[in-house]
């Protein structure tokens, strides 16, 4: 990041960090993005939310929802398979 990027490609970057650790890692990433393309995997739906602005969400393989954070938030289905939400 140090290098100012214009994509930045990250696999779990704070899967096995001790909660102080994987705290410190999403604020790194939420510094100063500007020009910076983020594509971002990563489960830990805390880290997700705090760091992007936009997202596709997906589930085995296809494309469940796209678009803004809070609209993909307050999706039915997403919040069905991943935020532990009812239909």
């Amino acid at each position: 990041m140090a290098q100012k990027p214009k994509l930045l490609l990250l696999d779990e970057p704070t899967a096995g960090l001790a909660p102080a650790d994987a705290s410190l890692v999403t604020e790194m990433l939420k510094r100063d993005r500007s020009g910076l393309t983020m594509v971002l995997i990563e489960h830990d739906m805390g880290v997700v939310f705090d760091v992007v602005d936009r997202l596709v969400v997906l589930h085995h393989g296809r494309v469940v929802a796209d678009g803004l954070l809070e609209a993909v938030r307050g999706d039915a289905k997403v919040q069905e398979i991943y935020l532990g939400g009812t239909l």
